[in-house]
């Protein structure tokens, strides 16, 4: 690796651990204050909901893109992708400010099933943020054999996290109070 590499990496990497850390800080911050007389933007859950499940689908067809080597059409769904969660998040932090937290109202096994869910995809949705970024930098380093390397573990965590976004919304939905 030459020292421009190095250096640029460095910068990367700096960037992606103040990211990766100011994330979940910001939306654990924001997520516990409640905007006054706010009215509850109860209909952003099916469509940030939505945007997980579009997530999912175009994460395989990126996949699907690249191993028929149209890699223009994987980085564009990829940056779509990106794009995609960070309006998630968006949509996400704005209703937590603006709604009571929805309790799942389920009984028995179902319940623990659910809460398997949420914690599963709270976790790795946190853990997914460096990942993603690590991988997407690769590309930009000219580091293609560490970005297919870090894209094996990065995928299927990412798409996990867009499914059972999924999941998480179609079992707490009826217990929604709007």
């Amino acid at each position: 690796m030459t020292d421009e590499v190095t250096l640029r990496e460095k910068r990367f990497n700096k960037l992606i651990t103040v990211i990766s850390i100011a994330i979940p800080l910001v939306v654990a911050l924001l997520f516990g204050y409640r905007i006054p007389n706010a009215k509850p933007l109860s209909f952003l859950p099916p469509i940030y909901a939505g945007i997980n499940g579009l997530t999912a689908i175009l994460l395989i067809a990126a996949i699907v893109a690249i191993k028929n080597g149209r890699q223009r059409i994987h980085q564009r769904l990829m940056t779509a992708n990106i794009i995609l969660s960070a309006l998630f998040l968006v949509m996400y932090v704005a209703y937590h400010m603006t709604s009571e937290t929805t309790i799942f109202g389920g009984e028995g096994p179902i319940k623990y099933i659910y809460y398997f869910i949420l914690m599963t995809h709270i976790v790795l949705s946190i853990s997914v943020i460096p990942l993603v970024l690590i991988t997407y930098s690769k590309v930009y380093l000219d580091d293609f054999e560490s970005h297919r390397q870090w894209a094996k573990y990065t995928f299927p965590i990412w798409l996990y996290v867009a499914i059972t976004g999924v999941l998480v919304y179609v079992m707490i939905s009826p217990y929604y109070p709007y």
